[in-house]
């Protein structure tokens, strides 16, 4: 059984504010000296570093698409361990999910999943009495979908207040918050949403403290609380890593180097415990700044990000990119990774692993996806069926390569990637919490590596990354 109080964080639509109550209320609740596990509804990688920012825990996502709807409860029992409550903050409108599959992945499907009483956020800033019929359609929508509070986001005065608070008395959901439209709080967005707290890490922490501060003045923290206690046990067990991967641990640990720093900051947080449970020693690197990868490492993890506002900054750091481009090891990348390992990007010189070009594209790619494995890599087998997610506003030319990583069968179909010697890399972004065996395959290559002496570190391979490119 999974007992943990819980509860959700939606809204009607995107931009009424559900990251600023969500954020600030997780803040204030880790203010009182509870533990808060922090949780986001969907793909998204940037609202969880906030998350992080302000529990002092990992951010979690919580997604029924990618992950499927049986491991959204236990990935949340896992997450939770050890904490007093936990917040979940939902994607786009309640009700909204992946295009053409009704409510999947949907905040309001995850709250069912969860069993979690949901509280709505509204902008009130243009409404008063018509608040009233907006939360009524919302909570009469689906009767499995609990909306047991409001908070009203952008109200303007004392009197805009007592409209709203006087139309939603007969509602029978009750007003928990009211938040004034005149305190803002600066946080910054480009082209893929939010700038990551890795890359403002000082402003972010400013920020997510006056959030706090605004929930604190605005909300009524006491009810909050009890209406996550009131949500009842789940009849699920804990996710648990090590029985995920179900693989024999290797014989002896392979390093396996994670990307990081500012521009590599899109990774799941059960990756690494996957990595872990399958007998890897996880470490890190910064391609921006660490000249040379960790000493040992057998394999590499390249994640999302953004190498296209970094492009020059890794164009520079000519050591890694040559030691990158001799590595020979196994490797998984993805999206940021992919471009990483091309040619070029924009214009400034990347690893040049990959025959091909990346550059900034006009459009922004964006949605959920089903991919088949077209041949065995380092990571999966030729026929493993996966569901992912793309998520960026760059263009690779040409966009796979004579072996493709993936297949795309829905909701279009086209080729992705690239299989190469033992790099896989792709656009695709995976969680591999439900594609565990990929993670113990990984390591398995990387463990061959290292038993065959193979990776880096010895003084051969400090020689050829002192060269440059």
């Amino acid at each position: 059984m999974i007992r943990i109080p819980r509860l959700v964080v939606a809204a009607p639509s995107s931009g009424s504010g559900k990251t600023t109550v969500a954020t600030g209320l997780m803040a204030a609740f880790a203010g009182r000296g509870l533990a808060v596990s922090p949780h986001k509804v969907g793909p998204d990688y940037i609202d969880p570093g906030y998350h992080a920012l302000a529990t002092g825990r990992p951010g979690r996502n919580l997604d029924a698409y990618l992950c499927g709807p049986e491991r959204i409860a236990p990935l949340l029992g896992h997450a939770a361990a050890g904490a007093d409550v936990a917040v979940v903050e939902g994607v786009m409108g309640l009700y909204d999910g992946a295009a053409g599959q009704g409510e999947l992945a949907s905040t309001a499907h995850v709250a069912k999943l969860l069993r979690a009483p949901v509280v709505l956020v509204v902008d009130a800033s243009s409404q008063s009495r018509s608040v009233a019929a907006l939360v009524h359609g919302f909570a009469s929508w689906d009767p499995e979908v609990r909306i047991a509070g409001v908070v009203l986001n952008k109200v303007g005065s004392d009197r805009h207040e007592e409209l709203l608070r006087e139309a939603l008395d007969g509602s029978g959901v009750p007003v928990l918050g009211v938040l004034r439209r005149t305190k803002v709080v600066r946080a910054p967005s480009r082209h893929l949403g939010l700038v990551p707290v890795a890359e403002r890490r000082a402003e972010a922490v400013e920020s997510v403290a006056a959030l706090a501060e605004r929930v604190r003045e605005g909300c009524d923290l006491d009810a909050l609380l009890a209406l996550a206690r009131q949500a009842p046990p789940l009849p699920d067990e804990a996710w648990d890593a090590s029985a995920e991967v179900g693989a024999e641990p290797v014989s002896r640990a392979p390093r396996v180097a994670v990307a990081g720093g500012e521009a590599f900051t899109f990774s799941y947080a059960e990756h690494a415990e996957l990595l872990r449970a399958a007998g890897a020693e996880v470490v890190g690197f910064d391609p921006l700044r660490d000249e040379a990868l960790p000493h040992g490492t057998a394999g590499l993890v390249i994640g999302g990000g953004f190498p296209e506002v970094y492009a020059p900054e890794l164009a520079e750091n000519r050591p890694l990119r040559r030691q990158i481009a001799a590595f020979g090891g196994p490797v998984a990348a993805e999206c940021a990774g992919l471009l990483y390992l091309a040619q070029e990007l924009d214009g400034k010189p990347m690893c040049g692993v990959l025959d091909a070009h990346g550059r900034m594209a006009e459009r922004l790619t964006l949605g959920y996806r089903e991919a088949v494995a077209v041949a065995d890599s380092a990571l999966a087998e030729a026929g493993t069926r996966v569901r992912g997610h793309e998520f960026h506003r760059t263009e690779l030319l040409p966009g796979a390569g004579q072996v493709p990583a993936w297949g795309l069968v829905r909701p279009e179909r086209r080729t992705d990637g690239f299989v190469q010697g033992n790099v896989h890399a792709s656009y695709l972004h995976v969680h591999w919490a439900a594609a565990p065996r990929m993670a113990a395959r990984f390591v398995a290559r990387c463990a061959e590596r290292w038993a065959a002496g193979s990776a880096t570190g010895d003084e051969a391979g400090k020689d050829e990354a002192g060269k440059t490119a």
